[in-house]
């Protein structure tokens, strides 16, 4: 058999590489590999998965692709990659056959998530020339991507080096990993994409609140529930299902939700109907309507009660928007620094273009800082926005209650504490509704609009007209801890932290799979050091002492590194050291 020549002339290690199991991720796979210039068997054995399956792969240019339902066409293979469903017979009895069919220098690939690959390799007849190679093939397949390169304790170390150069010579990035369950990419993204399904699935938030919320809120590529339907439902519920028989772990229980789509047919995009109905004109991810809501009281001037980061964030979008804004400080000093503190930030944006000048000097005129809580008094909506403590608010509360009309909307910015308790600190709990803004407020676009048992459609209008004024987009939730996005957000950190305590991997490795294989904007350490080590606990701690579920306390390196005043980005030391 001739060997095509590597780009630099010299033969490759991998020229022929057979695909067996042409889904979603044997197709990117065949397509990465044949655009290299190398020869690719693709191989599945139902003959009508083949014309599809070639006209996915027609762009691929340089390499040559041979579509077979034989396995026994591979053995001229040098390497033979298995990507066929989540069951470890299936995927033993598809290696075996390659095993009798192949020479016995051929490498061998499998592709799971779940699945222990020292087990597949076993099973596979040649345990020392087996790894586990698990890539993220949802993404744009052209982009630089992590792919997950799992050796077992028999992996001979040449394989394994071989394996990485071919990654790279793929123009993909290998993250080297043991052969642990979920491995990185797999534990921390499908137990946040099940969590998010059993959030649906629990009516706490529609599908699109979810989505909207993850993608406006983390700055995620796409959300969780149209992520699934990227996957495969039936894929996404095999795999947790392997994950949960492996660690016993209830995050790894598939939701419910799953099996009774995969029952119905609706496996997402493959089939055209999953979370989403991709023949339909909202399969872009557009917002469904839900329950309208009334026609919003007009918001003519508003209230923020606090003088932190977030509170001169909030006021800043507020004035931004032309409502004439009263901010309320602690004192008359920290009232001047706030006003101060907004004054910067617009500087900021008007040199950088986002902003005109004569913007700048509107908003200016539009805020006001004072140091008592009588001068809301006669706003429509008055927003709290101080220190993250419930006796702190349920005080804020009680005294705007007694000071504000009738009319007045009152509103916590709170990120994690129950909206109902400041409620009930007044004598207006259906007037009371959370606007969670995220940092920093005149840019994050999302706003929670959390309603309690007790909030008011007519309250629910006000915070959700408001919002869309201020140029957000309003995602409504039910009060529950940690709303959509810490609910989701801090199980993933948390777990992220975890891996990092086990000492097997790096920092910059459980980053580098999330960034390049997910598309994530940060990994999840990084993540965390912006947040704030000291913030995160605190938020972990609030979400344990609600759902009493083991990954919500904070993991011991966190609370470690908080005792030690390793807070993150802003004290130069966290998870990374930030110091120059």
């Amino acid at each position: 058999m001739k060997r095509l020549e590597g780009l630099n002339g010299m033969a490759q290690r991998f020229s022929t590489i057979a695909v067996i199991g042409l889904g979603t991720t044997g197709s990117a796979l065949a397509r990465m590999v044949a655009r290299s210039g190398r020869r690719v068997i693709a191989v599945d054995t139902d003959a009508a998965a083949l014309e599809p399956a070639g006209a996915r792969l027609t762009d691929t240019g340089r390499g040559t692709v041979d579509l077979t339902t034989r396995t026994a066409d591979i053995m001229s293979a040098d390497l033979v990659i298995e990507a066929v469903p989540e069951r470890m017979k299936t995927k033993c009895e598809v290696l075996g056959q390659a095993h009798r069919a192949c020479a016995p220098g051929t490498v061998f690939a499998t592709t799971t998530t779940g699945l222990a690959v020292t087990d597949i390799a076993f099973g596979s007849g040649r345990p020392s020339r087996t790894v586990g190679l698990h890539l993220f093939p949802q993404g744009p397949v052209d982009r630089e991507t992590a792919v997950e390169v799992v050796g077992t304790p028999l992996t001979d170390g040449s394989v394994l080096t071989d394996v990485q150069a071919l990654i790279r010579e793929l123009g993909q990035v290998p993250v080297p990993v043991p052969d642990r369950a979920g491995f990185v990419g797999g534990a921390l993204t499908m137990a946040y994409l099940n969590d998010a399904a059993m959030m649906y699935e629990q009516r706490y938030a529609s599908r699109d609140g979810i989505d909207t919320a993850m993608t406006l809120g983390c700055g995620l590529p796409r959300g969780p529930l149209a992520h699934l339907d990227a996957i495969g439902l039936d894929v996404a519920r095999d795999t947790l299902d392997a994950l949960y028989e492996r660690t016993g772990d209830r995050r790894f229980l598939p939701a419910p939700v799953l099996t009774h789509m995969v029952t119905a047919g609706l496996l997402g995009l493959k089939a055209g109907r999953g979370f989403y109905d991709y023949g339909a004109p909202d399969a872009d991810g557009a917002a469904d309507p839900g329950d309208a809501l009334p026609t919003a009281r007009p918001v003519r001037r508003i209230g923020v009660v606090g003088s932190g980061t977030m509170a001169t964030g909030i006021a800043e979008a507020c004035a931004r928007a032309g409502y004439p804004t009263t901010l309320v400080a602690r004192s008359e000093v920290r009232a001047k620094e706030a006003l101060a503190a907004v004054e910067s930030s617009l500087n900021r944006a008007v040199r950088r273009g986002r902003l005109t000048p004569e913007q700048l000097t509107s908003s200016m005129e539009s805020l006001t800082g004072v140091s008592g809580l009588e001068a809301v008094a006669g706003c429509d909506l008055v927003v709290e926005a101080v220190v993250e403590d419930i006796d702190v608010k349920r005080t804020v509360f009680r005294e705007l209650d007694a000071g504000c009309g009738a009319q007045t909307v009152l509103a916590t910015s709170t990120s994690s504490l129950p909206v109902i308790e400041c409620a009930m600190a007044t004598g207006r709990p259906e007037a009371v509704v959370g606007m969670h803004f995220f940092n920093p407020a005149p840019v994050m676009k999302l706003v929670e609009v959390v309603r309690t048992a007790l909030t008011s459609r007519e309250t629910l209008g006000v915070a959700h007209a408001t919002a869309t004024a201020l140029g957000k987009r309003p995602v409504g939730c039910l009060d529950r801890s940690g709303f959509i996005v810490n609910a989701l957000l801090f199980p993933y950190l948390n777990s992220a932290v975890a891996l990092l305590d086990e000492g097997i991997l790096t920092a910059e490795d459980i980053d580098t799979v999330m960034t390049l294989g997910q598309g994530y904007p940060m990994g999840p350490l990084q993540l965390l050091d912006v947040i704030g080590l000291d913030v995160s606990v605190a938020i972990l701690r609030t979400l344990h002492t609600t759902f009493r579920e083991p990954c919500l306390l904070p993991s011991r390196p966190l609370e470690q590194l908080v005792e030690a005043g390793h807070l993150g980005r802003k004290r130069g030391k966290g998870l990374r050291n930030h110091e120059r």
